[in-house]
C-alpha cells in the first residue's frame, strides 16, 4: 500500500492518517495538507486498488478488510497509535478502526458520513453505477463531480474540472475494484455497534451535500457515545475542497480541544 509520511516527527507529535473517499488517493487532502503539517505527524495513504496502490480486489470486499489493510500498513511503518480524519467512505474505515482496533485509534473525524446507508444516496450510488456500466467510465468520470461540488463552484472551475476529467479518466481504478469497493460502501451499517465505539468522533458535514443528507450525520453523532456535530451551511459534499478555510478552522479547533484531552489521558496513564 502507498503511504506517504509528511509533517512533524511521530516521536515529536500527535499523527493523523487523512483517508480518502471513494476515489481513495491522497491528492484529495492538498487543501488540508500544510496546515495540519505545522502540527501534527500527517499519514496519507491511497486505498487499496486505487492509485499507486494498484491491486485486483476481491470478491466480498468489505470495511472491515479495508481498516485491516490501513492497520497493518501502519504497523509496518511504526504507527501503533493514530488519529484518523476520513471523508465519506474514508469515515467510515475510521469507525471501522475504531471497533477493531480501539487501542489504537485515538479520534476519528467523518466528514459527510453515515451510521447506514440513506435511500437517497443509495439513488445516487444506483445512478453512478448505471453510467459506469451502462455508458461507459467517461460518463460515470463526467457525472462524479455533479456529486460532489456546489453547481456555482462548479461554474467557477470549469478548466480545473476538465482537468481532473482527464486525470481520473487516465488513472481509472477500474470497473471492477470500484464496484467492490463501492458495494463494501453501500453495505457498510454502524447502527448496531455505534454505541461501542468509545473514541471521541467528530461528525462534520455540509448542508447542500447533494450525495449524503445532512440528517445522516445527525442520525451518526447521536449514536455515538463521545461525538460533537458540527454543520457547514455550503460546501457540498467535498467541503474540505470547496470551503477549505472554514472547514480546517474547524477541525483544527476539534484537533486542538481533544488535543487536551488526550494529553490529560497519557498523563493519568
Amino acid at each position: 500500500m502507498h503511504v506517504e509520511i509528511h509533517g512533524q516527527p511521530a516521536d515529536e507529535a500527535p499523527t493523523l492518517v487523512l483517508s480518502s473517499g471513494l476515489g481513495g488517493v491522497t491528492g484529495f487532502w492538498q487543501p488540508q495538507l500544510a496546515t495540519l503539517c505545522e502540527r501534527y505527524c500527517v499519514v496519507l495513504y491511497d486505498q487499496r486498488g486505487t492509485g499507486r496502490s494498484a491491486d485486483t480486489l476481491p470478491e466480498g470486499y468489505s470495511m472491515k478488510m479495508m481498516a485491516a489493510e490501513l492497520a497493518e500498513a501502519l504497523t509496518l511503518h511504526g504507527i501503533t497509535k493514530f488519529g484518523i480524519v476520513g471523508h465519506a467512505l474514508g469515515g467510515l474505515i475510521g469507525l471501522q478502526l475504531a471497533l477493531d482496533y480501539p487501542t489504537r485509534v485515538e479520534r476519528v473525524a467523518v466528514i459527510n458520513g453515515w451510521l447506514t446507508l440513506n435511500a437517497h444516496t443509495q439513488r445516487c450510488f444506483h445512478v453512478r453505477q448505471d453510467l459506469l456500466l451502462n455508458v461507459g467510465i467517461d460518463a460515470f468520470v463526467r457525472a462524479q463531480p455533479l456529486f460532489l461540488y456546489p453547481s456555482e463552484w462548479m461554474a467557477q472551475h470549469q478548466a480545473r474540472l476538465e482537468q481532473e476529467d482527464a486525470h481520473h479518466v487516465a488513472h481509472f481504478q477500474g470497473t471492477e475494484n470500484l464496484l467492490r469497493r463501492l458495494n463494501a460502501l453501500m453495505t457498510a451499517d454502524f447502527s448496531i455497534r455505534a454505541a461501542s465505539i468509545t473514541s471521541p468522533v467528530l461528525v462534520i458535514c455540509s448542508q447542500d451535500d447533494l450525495l449524503v443528507p445532512w440528517s445522516c450525520s445527525v442520525q451518526l453523532a447521536a449514536a455515538l457515545p463521545d461525538s460533537q456535530l458540527v454543520e457547514m451551511p455550503w460546501g457540498g459534499h467535498a467541503m474540505s475542497v470547496t470551503d477549505p478555510e472554514p472547514f480546517n478552522a474547524l477541525l483544527m479547533q476539534w484537533l486542538n480541544d481533544t488535543d487536551t484531552v488526550l494529553k490529560t489521558a497519557h498523563v493519568a496513564g
